[in-house]
């Protein structure tokens, strides 16, 4: 044994050094594991996060672009009307028939009517050799009477097909616009074309002030409507030189260079949309989500631009910090479970130590020992004798309080039986001076009525024991009338030449609460005893008491005084028991009257000012 006891000696420290490099070691592998964790979620969230700020961007500016989409038609549509409706009109045949000056001259006015509530941009007519002879602008220097339009498209598309629409650049105002045009068709034929140009200004100005990039392009990728008009006649693809040379030739759009937009795409997203980065006049380098959808009833194709680096950044951002409050407790909570199981680890390896230690030092301190369990045992004895102490004061601590109690119940039996006492003693005063006078009845009629209180202070001490006891009272119907009238009678010996003062004002057929007829007398005795000794002896003393029902079922009795009310010292602690401002008073009506009052299921209110006092008494009514 003692062998065995020298290996464990010398093998502990070993061991524990060993444990505490297996620990540093577990440490590192968690920390680069933890670190893995974090970066890696920090990546997906990031990730996660931005494929919601895209799909978010995207769902709004899809709205936004059909929005403007479907404003952008609204406008084509109200100027389509116009060479519709003038392709018929009488003075616009008859002036392209005759060619009278005259038809002409009223045809340039109405023109000119007709463009400026339209807000065409212009307004001409077209013969078949395609010359001008009518137009809104007749009177201006860019008037475009007389030009020759016989190589324009939309001129010679509508005579062909009766129709047509065409976007291009003016050769006279150096304008671009859409050319809306309809032929004419006269009695042997066709006889001219109504053109109604629109121009865009106010929709590019709207699409400028909403802070997004909008763009139109058409089936070759021309931008043709734009909120940036520097990028007006560029293309979002490349166009063969050839082609490019063809549509100079046509002059469709005067001299532009037709070269691509600034921009460079990044890549198409899940939903049709493609991330590209756009350099904006005036501005560097950003980056924009690309929202396209058609223009009804054209073949333009309208394409939006939705800044994507700070919705990005902000749902990376708020991505992030959501996975950092999601794996940071969860990091900490596995590396609490690791330090604890180390802990537990360790306090095993440190216990088997000293367990081999202690077999080691066993016989050594076999003498120790004895002296420790000797001095145990004698601290095992104190405890016990202090336990016992501690019960025998715990005892004396319990009797105090029942002491207590009893001198409280003591206290109340005192207070409350004080009004019938008094009043037995005036009966028995009178009772004497009666039998002195010969008035044998009257003495009689007054030691009934002492018999009677005599059974009242026995109700009264045998209820206030209940209440001591905190026992509930069973409620039965009680009328106001009689408590009132029993309350009067207690207090009408007591205070005798003062009963004038109190003013009692019942409803005529009576009212009735749930409640005990003397324990609500004690409520009214305590409350008119109290305003009776507020007043003291003066001379306008006034007490009302009041009973009357409640628009909400309940039943109010109302004690009003008009003495000096009472003190804030009291006021803020007034239905606790023992808090009196009388030198002899012992506190605790006021405390019992809400007792009673709340055993019913009532309540007991008060108001008080330096005109007087109102105590609320609420009860159920029966």
């Amino acid at each position: 044994m003692h062998n065995r006891a020298m290996f464990s000696a010398l093998s502990a420290p070993l061991n524990l050094a060993d444990l505490d490099r297996s620990m540093r070691r577990t440490w590192l592998v968690f920390a680069g594991l933890a670190l893995a964790l974090l970066v890696a979620g920090l990546l997906f969230a990031g990730e996660y996060g931005r494929n919601q700020a895209l799909e978010t961007v995207d769902a709004q500016s899809r709205i936004d672009a059909n929005l403007k989409a479907s404003l952008l038609r609204a406008v084509l549509e109200r100027q389509r009307s116009t060479p519709l409706v003038l392709a018929d009109d009488v003075e616009v045949k008859a002036a392209l028939s005759t060619r009278d000056g005259q038809a002409l001259q009223r045809l340039n006015e109405k023109l000119q009517a007709l463009a400026a509530n339209t807000d065409a941009a212009v307004i001409y007519v077209i013969g078949n050799d395609g010359v001008a002879v009518a137009a809104s602008n007749w009177r201006e220097p860019t008037s475009f009477v007389g030009n020759d339009y016989a190589f324009r498209e939309y001129f010679r598309m509508a005579m062909r097909d009766g129709k047509a629409e065409h976007f291009a650049m003016g050769t006279v105002s150096k304008r671009p616009g859409l050319y809306i045009s309809r032929r004419v068709q006269g009695q042997d034929g066709p006889i001219g074309v109504v053109v109604a140009k629109l121009e865009f200004d106010d929709v590019e100005a709207e699409w400028l002030a909403s802070g997004k990039p909008v763009y139109v392009t058409d089936r070759r990728g021309i931008v043709l409507i734009t909120s940036f008009p520097s990028w007006r006649f560029m293309t979002t693809r490349t166009i063969p030189r050839d082609r490019v040379a063809a549509i100079r030739d046509s002059l469709q759009f005067g001299d532009a260079s037709l070269l691509p937009l600034p921009f460079r795409d990044i890549g198409p997203t899940s939903d049709g949309s493609s991330e590209l980065h756009a350099l904006l006049p005036g501005d560097s380098e950003r980056r924009f989500l690309r929202v396209e959808t058609m223009v009804p009833t054209t073949s333009w194709r309208l394409e939006q631009l939705a800044p994507l680096d700070g919705a990005v950044s902000a749902a990376t951002r708020e991505a992030r910090l959501i996975a950092l409050a999601v794996i940071v407790p969860l990091l900490a909570l596995a590396a609490f479970l690791l330090r604890r199981r180390q802990a537990l680890t360790l306090v095993a390896t440190r216990e088997r130590a000293a367990r081999d230690e202690l077999e080691h030092r066993v016989a050594e301190r076999t003498q120790d020992l004895s002296l420790a369990r000797d001095h145990l045992e004698t601290e095992i004895a104190d405890h016990r004798r202090t336990g016992e102490k501690l019960q025998a004061v715990q005892q004396e601590l319990v009797q105090a309080n029942r002491l207590a109690i009893l001198g409280q119940v003591a206290a109340g039996v005192a207070h409350e039986i004080n009004q019938p006492v008094a009043t037995i003693r005036a009966y028995a005063d009178n009772a004497r001076t009666f039998l002195d006078r010969g008035q044998q009845q009257t003495a009689v009629e007054n030691l009934v009525s002492i018999a009677e209180l005599t059974e009242r202070v026995g109700t009264i001490t045998d209820e206030l024991r209940s209440f001591a006891r905190k026992g509930r009272f069973v409620a039965e119907p009680t009328p106001m009338r009689e408590v009132i009238e029993g309350a009067l009678m207690l207090l009408r010996s007591r205070f005798a030449g003062r009963m004038d003062a109190i003013v009692i004002d019942l409803p005529e057929n009576g009212l009735s609460v749930y409640g005990s007829r003397i324990r609500l007398e004690q409520v009214l005795i305590n409350l008119l005893q109290n305003a009776l000794e507020a007043l003291g002896e003066r001379s306008d003393a006034e007490i009302r008491v009041r009973c009357e029902e409640d628009p909400s079922g309940t039943v109010l009795l109302v004690v009003t005084d008009n003495g000096p009310g009472i003190p804030q010292h009291i006021r803020e602690d007034l239905f606790t028991p023992f808090n009196t401002s009388k030198d002899e008073g012992l506190g605790l009506g006021l405390a019992i009257s809400q007792e009673i009052v709340a055993d019913y299921g009532g309540e007991i209110s008060v108001e008080t000012s330096d005109k007087g006092t109102v105590f609320t008494v609420r009860l159920k009514r029966a």
